[in-house]
This record gives structure tokens, C-alpha cells and sequence, in this order.
């Protein structure tokens, strides 16, 4: 009887794993996690979406990513040669977007590769607005950090210009109604910056992130212009509405509105449908369950101040 190794002998081995086999395939196990792809689309890629995000980079910070020899004589080559690329690239993997939501459902779509493609041309008029959305969150992180030597800085090095080139995308793809690819592009930054931002939060402009680590924004919340948060904030919802069966109400709204220019020190936590309002700020490590008023200061004994 031979041994490879530390493995257990063949004739020991086999019977071991055929019975793991039996046990993975069992359906009580197996009906739960099993992917049936729809007329026999792949799975989106990981690395597919990686790239796209790349280029994506590239076309809207030109100089920072990308290239490093561009230069604006030539940019309108590259430019129109990189779109095209992102353009078939994204349209692919929002087909296959479509074609997993479809798996999931009853009634499948017959339009799923017309509405990827349309879904993809749509969102790629929307770049010069995220590019503006960008340079404005890029500009509010240099002049909100006494740190920061320049906007460019923020852009190369920050989390938070890394999360929200991420989610600005990713929200502009959730808009237009795109399954699962939104959720993908935001969790790559999530993984990368510990800053967890839902595609679904709408997030006005010059928004900047102080140091970032452990911010969790929810699907519903809605932020106004010139917002800023510190490490460890939670904008997130407060209870969950449940169906008569039990099962949870998607889609409600439930997590924090705030208004244009509230600032939210770290480890403070904000739950619920709770308006906070223009120029309020919300010191450190306070819960916050109730609306407001515009201009108040919240300490940690609750008191406005």
C-alpha cells in the first residue's frame, strides 16, 4: 500500500472523499448556494470589472493612472481608444449582470444583451459629470486636511478619493437600473479602503472622508453638498420593516439623510429615516437616533449645544 506524501493511502482516501462528494451534492445542501447561468452566460469576472476600473481611472484622472508619458496633444487618441475599450468591455460584463439577475427570477428578460448595451452607452455619457463630481471631491479633501499638500495628492493617495472614483461609478451603473455590478465595483473599494459605501447612497458634491477606515454609508442614505465624516461613522438604518411572512422590505427608505455641510466626527453612529440638518456637526462617538436641527452641535451626553 503506497503513501504520497502525507496523504492518506488510495484505498483509504477515495471512499473518504466520494462520501464528501455525496454530502456536497445533497440538495439540502446544495439548492441553497447552486448558480444555474441563464441560457449559459458566465459569471461576471473579477478581473474583467478590475481592468474596466483601470481604464476607467485612467480616462477620468488622465496623468495619474494609466499612461505616464500622456500628454494633451495625443490625449484625444487616447482617450477615444480607451472608451471604446471600456465600452465593449463594460457592456459584456453588464450582460452577464443581467443574465445573473435573470437566473434569479421567474420571469426572465428577453432583452438582456440590448438592455446591457444601451445601460453601458447611457452610463458612459455620465463620465465628464463623474469626472466633475471627482475633481470637486478632490478639491473638498485638500482644503478639509491641513495634511493634504495638494488636490493631486488626494486623488494619487487618499482612501477617500479611492472609495468615492468607486462609488461614483458604481452609483451612476446602480441608477440605470444594473444588477450586481454596482455592489462589485463598491466591495473592490470596501476590500481596499475598509470604507464600506452602498451603490444606492446619494452623495452630493465635495464630499471628502477623513482617514476612512470603518466608515459604513447605507443604500438609502442621502448626503448634501460639502458633507464631511471621520473614521468609523455609521450612517445606517435604524430598524427593518418586515413583510406579514417575515421576510424584510427591500428598497425602503431607512438610513440617514444629511444635509449640505454636516460634519460627523469619528465613531459616531446615526441610525434610521433622521434628517441631520445643513451645518449640524456630530461630535465623536455619539448615537444619534432622532432628526436634527440645522446649525446644532451634538456631544456625547446627547445635549445641543
Amino acid at each position: 500500500m503506497k503513501k504520497s506524501g502525507n496523504a492518506l493511502p488510495v484505498d483509504v482516501s477515495m471512499p473518504h472523499l466520494d462520501a464528501v462528494v455525496a454530502r456536497l451534492c445533497n440538495p439540502l445542501s446544495l439548492d441553497v448556494v447552486w448558480h444555474n447561468p441563464a441560457q449559459g452566460a458566465a459569471m461576471p469576472s473579477l478581473t474583467d470589472l478590475e481592468g474596466i476600473m483601470s481604464r476607467l481611472s485612467a480616462a477620468i484622472f488622465p496623468g495619474y493612472f494609466g499612461s505616464a508619458n500622456m500628454r494633451r496633444e495625443s490625449m484625444r487618441y487616447h482617450l477615444s481608444a480607451n472608451l471604446d475599450s471600456i465600452y465593449r468591455m463594460l457592456s459584456e460584463q453588464l450582460l452577464r449582470g443581467f443574465c445573473f439577475a435573470c437566473s434569479k427570477q421567474k420571469n426572465a428578460r428577453t432583452s438582456c444583451k440590448t438592455d446591457s448595451e444601451q445601460a453601458a452607452l447611457a452610463f458612459m455619457d455620465q463620465l465628464p459629470e463623474i469626472r466633475r463630481m471627482l475633481a470637486g471631491d478632490a478639491n473638498a479633501a485638500y482644503e478639509g486636511d491641513p495634511a493634504a499638500t495638494s488636490p493631486g495628492e488626494t486623488i494619487f493617495c487618499y482612501p477617500s478619493l479611492r472609495v468615492m472614483l468607486h462609488h461614483r461609478i458604481a452609483h451612476a451603473l446602480y441608477t440605470l437600473n444594473v444588477p450586481v455590478i454596482p455592489r462589485i465595483i463598491s466591495e473592490m473599494a470596501h476590500a481596499r479602503t475598509g470604507i464600506d459605501i452602498h451603490p444606492g447612497a446619494s452623495i452630493g458634491e465635495e464630499f471628502f472622508i477623513d482617514h476612512g477606515t470603518g466608515v459604513v454609508i447605507g443604500e438609502t442614505c442621502i448626503l448634501g453638498r460639502n458633507c464631511r465624516l471621520y473614521q468609523g461613522v455609521t450612517l445606517g438604518a435604524y430598524s427593518f420593516p418586515k413583510n406579514s411572512d417575515g421576510t424584510l422590505i427591500k428598497g425602503v427608505p431607512r438610513h440617514p439623510v444629511l444635509e449640505d455641510a454636516v460634519t460627523v466626527y469619528s465613531g459616531a453612529t446615526i441610525l434610521g429615516r433622521v434628517t441631520i440638518g445643513r451645518g449640524a456637526i456630530i461630535g465623536g462617538n455619539v448615537w444619534v437616533t432622532e432628526d436634527v436641527p440645522p446649525g446644532a452641535r451634538i456631544l456625547q451626553d446627547n445635549s445641543h449645544v
